[in-house]
C-alpha cells in the first residue's frame, strides 16, 4: 500500500475539463494499442507482406512513444510540446510515405519512388517546424513551402507515378492505395489547418486560433492507425488469396 501511495504522488493528476490532456491519454493508449496488434499478427502473413505490417506497428509504436511524452510534457508545462511533435512527425511521416512504395513493388515500384515521397514529407515537417516553432513572425512563407511539397505528395499518389503502378498492380492493391490516398488528401490536410490555428497570417481572421493539440491529436491517431489498418486488411486478403490458390 506505501508504495501504490508513493506511485500515485508522482502521477499528474488530470482536470476532468482537461481536454488536451485527455486526447493526450487517449492517443498514447490507442496507438500502443494499435502496435501490439500489429506486432502480434505478423506471423499470420505471407513473408513479403510481413514488412508492410512491421512498418504499420513501428508508425503507431514510435507515435505512442511520443505521445507519453507529449502527455507529461503537457501536464507538466500546460502548453504545446511543438519538439516533441515535430520529433514524432520526423519518423513516422516518412514511414507511412515508405507504406506506398512497399504495397507497389508488386506493380515494379523503385526505391526512387520511395525517396522522393520520404524528401518531399521532410521538405514538408522542416518548413513546418521553421515557421511553427523557430519562424514564427514568416509563418505564412514557412508553411507556403510546406503546403508545397503536400500538394507534389498528394499530384504524386493520386496522379503521377505511383498511381499509375498502383492502376497497373489492380484489385485489391489498387482499392488499398486509393484508400491511403483519401486518408494523404483528407486526413492529413488536418495539420495545414492546425498549423493555421497556431500561427499567425493571414488566415487568422477567418479562421481564428485555437487548441492546435486537440486537432493534432485526433488527426494523428486517425491517420497513423488507420494507415495501419489499410495495410492490414491488405495483408490478410493477400495472404488468404495465396492459401487459397
Amino acid at each position: 500500500m506505501e508504495k501504490m501511495s508513493i506511485l500515485l504522488s508522482v502521477v499528474p493528476k488530470i482536470d476532468p475539463t482537461d481536454y488536451v490532456g485527455f486526447t493526450f491519454f487517449v492517443g498514447a493508449m490507442a496507438m500502443m494499442g494499435a502496435s501490439a496488434f500489429f506486432f502480434l499478427s505478423l506471423s499470420q502473413f505471407d513473408r513479403k507482406w510481413r514488412t508492410s505490417v512491421l512498418v504499420s506497428g513501428l508508425i503507431t509504436f514510435i507515435a505512442a512513444v511520443h505521445y507519453f511524452y507529449m502527455k507529461d510534457y503537457w501536464s507538466a508545462h500546460m502548453e504545446s510540446p511543438t519538439f516533441f511533435r515535430y520529433v514524432d512527425w520526423f519518423l513516422t511521416v516518412p514511414l507511412m510515405c515508405v507504406e506506398f512504395f512497399l504495397i507497389l513493388k508488386v506493380a515494379g515500384a523503385k526505391t526512387s519512388l520511395m525517396w522522393r515521397l520520404i524528401g518531399l514529407s521532410v521538405i514538408m515537417l522542416i518548413t513546418g517546424y521553421l515557421g511553427e516553432a523557430v519562424f514564427t513572425n514568416q509563418a505564412e512563407l514557412w508553411g507556403g513551402i510546406s503546403g508545397v511539397a503536400y500538394f507534389v505528395i498528394v499530384y504524386d499518389i493520386w496522379l503521377g507515378k505511383a498511381k499509375k503502378l498502383a492502376v497497373a498492380a489492380g484489385g485489391d492493391i489498387l482499392k488499398a492505395h486509393k484508400i491511403l490516398c483519401w486518408f494523404v488528401l483528407v486526413g492529413w490536410a488536418i495539420y495545414p489547418l492546425g498549423y493555421m490555428l497556431g500561427t499567425e497570417g493571414w488566415y487568422t481572421s477567418i479562421i481564428g486560433t485555437g487548441s492546435v493539440d486537440i486537432v493534432y491529436n485526433i488527426a494523428d491517431a486517425i491517420n497513423k492507425i488507420g494507415f495501419g489498418l489499410v495495410i492490414y486488411a491488405l495483408a490478410i486478403k493477400k495472404t488468404d488469396n495465396k492459401v487459397i490458390s
